[in-house]
């Protein structure tokens, strides 16, 4: 297996952190307008806690990223080994994905509190997104 240069990460991390800092909010905003709305029923509280766990995962993403950032930036002080990477690399990755996930899940419950029918279609929706999320995030070589 290929190793990864330390010029690819950084990038990466840096690409992840914007991502994740636009979902951080988004996700936050998303908290607000819950905040101050009357629905207190069951898919609601659901909303609100998938939301809350979306936010709180893409937060862990951006300081996790943030540190690999910091230590593949040419210049760090300390030499770098490329295992110092794992853990904020997992912990990064994982939380990036389980945070997609919860915004999925928001996506699909949202209809719900309208109809039906609209709960069917956004239950679609999202899982169409986070299917071709999933594919744009593994590398298939076809």
């Amino acid at each position: 297996m290929t190793e990864i240069p330390f010029e690819y990460w950084n990038k990466l991390a840096s690409n992840l952190i914007t991502v994740s800092s636009l979902l951080t909010g988004f996700s936050i905003a998303v908290i607000a307008n819950l905040l101050v709305s009357d629905s207190n029923n069951r898919i609601s509280n659901n909303i609100f806690k998938a939301t809350t766990v979306a936010a709180g995962c893409f937060l862990i993403t951006v300081f996790a990223m943030t540190k690999i950032l910091m230590m593949t930036t040419v210049g760090h002080p300390i030499k770098i080994e490329m295992v110092e990477l794992r853990l904020p690399r997992i912990i990064g990755m994982l939380t990036f994905l389980l945070g997609i996930v919860s915004l999925s899940l928001v996506i699909a419950l949202s209809g719900w509190t309208k109809s039906k029918k609209m709960g069917t279609f956004t239950t679609s929706v999202s899982i169409v997104t986070f299917i071709l999320i999933l594919i744009t995030l593994v590398d298939i070589r076809l």
